[in-house]
């Protein structure tokens, strides 16, 4: 009961984060498309919250306590706190956009946009179903061993691959261009995390240098 109350209230602490970041900054909360991201984003994460409950409560527990604190290593304290920003950044110039009308977003782009956010936690959720070790934090625990089968035969990181077809998308179904400037400044630093995550995976997990050596693309099949 415990995890249920917890993961509601991370669900709900989120929602009103990105809300107010997003409709404070427009300065009103009459924005059909922001109320269309939010509903598509948080539909999403709501029906896979709902499928781990039910299937993966282990992995529920993992992803709940997902937070720049709750990182052992401080370098990946840096890298979440910087990923925070990013992300909550993604919706506060969008807000900011909507308010000054800096620019001039085609409905069909919108469109594009909030299936790139459906498309993200799709990716998200095959990895989640091939991996129920996929922690928030970096970490090797008792009985994880490496996972090559489904999207990991594919790239290393399916996981922050669907992250950023998500995070593209975010800007585009806000209806901002400007939007995408804080969405690609996550690239790097979620490039930083990964490659700190394999060091430490090589040296701590049994075969995953193997597995490094067999999957040679991170997030992109025939890119990187």
């Amino acid at each position: 009961m415990m995890l249920v109350v917890r993961a509601f209230a991370g669900f709900t602490f989120l929602f009103a984060l990105v809300a107010t970041a997003f409709f404070g900054a427009a300065g009103t909360p009459n924005d059909s498309r922001g109320w269309t991201t939010l509903a598509v984003f948080f539909g999403c994460a709501a029906l896979m919250t709902v499928w781990l409950w039910f299937r993966d409560k282990a992995l529920l527990e993992r992803r709940v306590k997902a937070a720049p604190t709750a990182e052992p290593d401080v370098t990946q304290k840096i890298i979440q706190a910087l990923t925070s920003v990013a992300f909550l950044s993604i919706f506060v110039t969008p807000g900011l956009d909507r308010r000054f009308s800096w620019s001039a977003v085609p409905p069909a782009v919108s469109l594009a946009g909030a299936v790139m956010i459906a498309l993200g936690f799709v990716i998200i959720f095959f990895t989640f179903r091939e991996n129920t070790f996929t922690a928030g934090t970096i970490e090797v625990e008792d009985g994880q061993h490496v996972i090559d089968s489904g999207p990991y035969a594919v790239v290393r990181h399916p996981m922050y691959a669907g992250a950023l077809v998500m995070v593209a998308g975010l800007p585009l179904a806000l209806g901002s261009w400007w939007g995408l400037i804080p969405a690609a400044l996550i690239v790097p630093v979620l490039v930083w995390r990964l490659i700190d995550e394999e060091v430490f995976l090589k040296a701590n997990l049994a075969g995953y240098g193997d597995y490094l050596g067999h999957v040679r693309y991170r997030l992109a099949p025939l890119i990187w």
